[in-house]
């Protein structure tokens, strides 16, 4: 990440960039770029990029007006293996100089400075889990990846070590901090961790991951996909996410209290318990595809076990709840996917979070049992939703994120989501052939 002063032509010059790339995140996650040559970056910096809202996954319409995407310098990231461009996210204005509410980054934004006022900051970190396969992506592209526990596998990671190392050495040059590499528990998947930062640092990150991953691979033959449930046998791409509340100095953690239950808080589990309660809307968020719920509802998979939860439940180190604490000095939400928006995903959740804090929730009891064999009594624990429409229908009813978030984004969220759900039920699958043409 790079803080300046300069104009973006003056850096071009030191660093030898000669494109930049503007680039936005739609609502759906799918980023959105413009190619800048160097000569006009300082007129887009100021002017921003224009772009056709409604040719993206955003609620407008071809009659509105163009919107303007404004990069942001300080989070400029040149291409490790295309060093003469660099990235930078941008924030969506109308052509009258006006936020447009449906950015997801300003929403992060926005839910960040809402705590900011409060005295605090958020650190986040995410575990962004991929498969790597064959260029036309209809299958796991290393036949010899094929251990029933592929988890950890040595000789299916150094297979890709090419490939693992270049990502490595890029987080490495941009600063991140990578401090390991695994296969993960899905043949052909593969887990990269760096450093925890303030949110909005870890969301641009998280947002260029993801697409540095996918050209690393096209550079490589092959294709990366963060989909959430690629394959019906294999366990699904997760984004697990560590969150912690700091003061605004960023020298003490608030979640710490070495006299606390698993070192942690009360204001920590207040934190815990606005999140478990607003749990059932936020998986239209930290799940927000239709594929998402094939990874939540999953049965068993080859390895034995599917890492994600299906219930609003939280534990000790325990991966089989909803809501994992690992350590004294923070806390894990699995129930995010690879679908997830980076920018919509650190925000609901600190919207939630910040509910239980100032409405003075309590999580209820602690549960340390195997959630996948010895799965809680229903009227103990919320289950998490079945489905795309289900999540978006308990969206509707939540009060509080509506609130925070802005309620004409998560109108404009809520309508294009059921229209995407509405595109899916009118497509006929191969199991509906399967299973009814001779009814």
């Amino acid at each position: 990440m790079v803080a300046t002063q300069n104009s973006l032509s003056n850096i071009a010059e030191e660093k030898g960039i000669n494109y930049f790339l503007i680039s936005f995140t739609d609502l759906f996650g799918v980023q959105r770029s413009k190619l800048v040559p160097k000569a006009s970056i300082d007129k887009m910096t100021k002017e921003g990029a224009g772009f056709a809202g409604f040719a993206a996954w955003l609620d407008l319409t071809p009659a509105d007006p163009d919107i303007l995407a404004i990069p942001d310098p300080n989070s400029l990231f040149q291409l490790p293996w295309q060093s003469d461009v660099a990235w930078m996210p941008a924030d969506l204005y109308t052509t009258s100089g006006e936020p447009l509410e449906q950015t997801p980054r300003l929403i992060l934004k926005k839910a960040l400075n809402q705590l900011k006022t409060e005295g605090y900051q958020v650190k986040t970190g995410v575990e962004c889990e991929y498969f790597l396969l064959t260029p036309e992506g209809d299958c796991i592209s290393d036949p010899w990846d094929n251990q029933q526990k592929p988890c950890y596998d040595q000789q299916a990671l150094m297979r890709r070590y090419e490939i693992i190392r270049e990502i490595c050495d890029g987080m490495t040059t941009l600063g991140w901090n990578p401090y390991q590499n695994d296969h993960e528990d899905a043949k052909g998947q593969f887990e990269m961790n760096w450093t925890y930062d303030e949110a909005l640092a870890t969301a641009d990150r998280h947002a260029f991951f993801k697409y540095m991953v996918k050209s690393l691979a096209e550079k490589h033959g092959l294709k990366a996909t963060f989909m959430p449930k690629p394959f019906r046998d294999l366990t699904g791409n997760g984004c697990h996410v560590h969150l912690s509340l700091w003061n605004q100095e960023g020298n003490k953690n608030i979640f710490c209290d070495s006299q606390g239950e698993l070192g942690l808080s009360s204001f920590a589990y207040k934190f815990i318990a606005g999140i478990l309660h607003s749990s059932q809307a936020l998986c239209a968020f930290t799940n927000p595809t239709i594929n998402s719920y094939k990874r939540i509802k999953a049965a068993t998979t080859m390895s034995g076990a599917t890492w994600s939860p299906n219930t609003a439940s939280y534990s000790g180190n325990n991966r089989t709840h909803a809501i994992r604490i690992p350590d004294r000095d923070r806390f894990e939400i699995r129930m995010a996917d690879g679908a997830a928006n980076p920018y919509l995903l650190p925000a609901a959740l600190i919207a939630a979070g910040w509910n239980g804090v100032v409405e003075q929730r309590e999580p209820g009891p602690r549960y340390d049992n195997n959630a996948y064999t010895d799965p809680l009594p229903l009227d103990k624990v919320k289950q998490l939703p079945s489905n795309l429409l289900d999540a978006l229908r308990y969206l509707e009813n939540d009060q509080i994120l509506s609130q925070t978030l802005g309620e004409n984004f998560v109108s404009s969220y809520i309508k294009l989501k059921s229209q995407q759900w509405d595109n899916y039920n009118t497509e006929i699958t191969p199991w509906e052939w399967k299973a009814t043409l001779d009814c």
